[in-house]
């Protein structure tokens, strides 16, 4: 029996989920081509939600609480594919991942917790494999941008050269809008995560703790500031590498390690080659160890909610979402030395507006465009569930380019 909605939109009362509802609502106006809803715990500031979107007073409210399991279970029977927004995710979100897993609906999240997607894809892999559910994590910008542009590079270098790029390096040559409170807080939330398990340490340090039963060769793993001569510039360390090539050598892995076994991928955010570039590389690396340092102690963790994270509901004004955009740079290089760069960039800040934009269209492309004979279910990336069907998709319709810079 076919699910009564295609979308149904979990935490749309966060921040977050709000731009979601309204990114949903601009462009998929309840009674058009797809058919969602928006749900969460309170049916009153769902309803608040829907008054502020200007959405339709049809558009259906559905109570479900993160915390039950018999309301999640009915939750996700009444559709195809369930977007959530409601993290730190491993504060929140297994039951409803697993409801997802066991029922047969596809899910889509904002993950950028390594510690608990291992966990995940070992409990649950199996389970979606049975069931047909295709469990997508991390499918805003981490680590869609970077995910993708690397599947991006190398179908074209395949194209242009018959082998694969046996290396690539992802550079972050602009980032205007910075992070998302729940970046920050799923941060912590793993740090906390470390203190009651100091194993997870090695997870979040393994390049390779997403990809169970491979390990590749070692992966650079440059923490200070480096001049990088493949791009020209002085760079410093990229706080959200520590996800993103986690979850690249996984898309290569779910795809048959078609770059190669001893394929190299890393991420650095570049500083400029004029004066000033080396200094602010060291900044920066300077910054990183501190903030890393800080995200350890418990004290600074609580200053850090109590004085510097966004409250619930809280964010960037609108002005400061449109102004926002990012721009990245991909460097692949054959064995035999031939190179090949992409640039991949987005229209909005890349926590809040870009993010809201690629998690929406990742959900409808898993269900409208991925054929289950193609990806069946499992827990999977963005890059090796959707590819380049997905890159198109965001490219046509949420600011994102993907172009060979020649």
């Amino acid at each position: 029996m076919k699910a009564p909605f295609d979308l149904i939109l979990f935490g749309a009362t966060g921040f977050t989920g709000r731009l979601v509802a309204e990114y949903l609502n601009t462009t998929y106006r309840v009674g058009q081509s797809v058919s969602w809803a928006i749900a969460g715990r309170n049916l009153d500031k769902l309803a608040r939600v829907r008054e502020l979107i200007g959405a339709d007073p049809t558009l259906p409210l559905i109570q479900a609480d993160a915390t039950d399991a018999a309301s999640l279970a009915g939750l996700v029977a009444q559709t195809r594919a369930v977007i959530s927004t409601v993290g730190p995710y491993q504060l929140h979100g297994e039951a409803l991942v697993t409801a997802c897993a066991r029922a047969g609906t596809d899910y889509v999240d904002l993950c950028g917790e390594p510690g608990w997607m291992a966990q995940m894809i070992a409990q649950l892999d199996a389970p979606a494999r049975a069931s047909g559910a295709r469990i997508v994590f991390s499918c805003g910008f981490d680590s869609i941008p970077f995910d993708l542009g690397v599947v991006f590079l190398q179908e074209e270098g395949l194209r242009r050269f018959g082998v694969p790029l046996r290396r690539v390096r992802g550079r972050v040559r602009l980032m205007k809008g910075g992070f998302s409170g729940g970046t920050m807080a799923s941060a912590m939330a793993t740090y906390e995560a470390i203190g009651r398990d100091p194993g997870l340490a090695r997870t979040l340090a393994d390049p390779f703790a997403l990809t169970p039963g491979f390990r590749g060769p070692p992966q650079p793993d440059e923490h200070g500031a480096i001049y990088d001569s493949a791009a020209r510039s002085w760079s410093g360390p990229f706080i959200m590498a520590t996800i993103n090539t986690k979850n690249v050598h996984r898309t290569h892995a779910l795809r048959g390690h078609p770059w190669g076994t001893d394929f190299i991928y890393d991420e650095r955010m570049l500083t400029g080659d004029v004066p000033g570039g080396e200094r602010r590389a060291r900044g920066l690396a300077r910054t990183t160890r501190i903030q890393t340092a800080l995200l350890g102690l418990a004290p600074a963790r609580g200053l850090l909610r109590r004085f510097v994270l966004p409250k619930p509901g809280e964010g960037p004004s609108q002005r400061e979402r449109d102004t926002g955009r990012f721009d990245l740079l991909f460097i692949g290089e054959t064995a035999d030395g031939r190179t090949l760069r992409a640039g991949v960039t987005g229209d909005r800040d890349p926590g809040y507006g870009s993010t809201s934009k690629m998690i929406s269209e990742s959900a409808l492309c898993l269900v409208e465009q991925v054929d289950r004979s193609m990806t069946p279910g499992g827990v999977w990336t963005p890059g090796a569930a959707m590819g380049l069907a997905l890159a198109r998709r965001l490219q046509e319709r949420a600011g994102l380019g993907f172009s060979i810079e020649e």
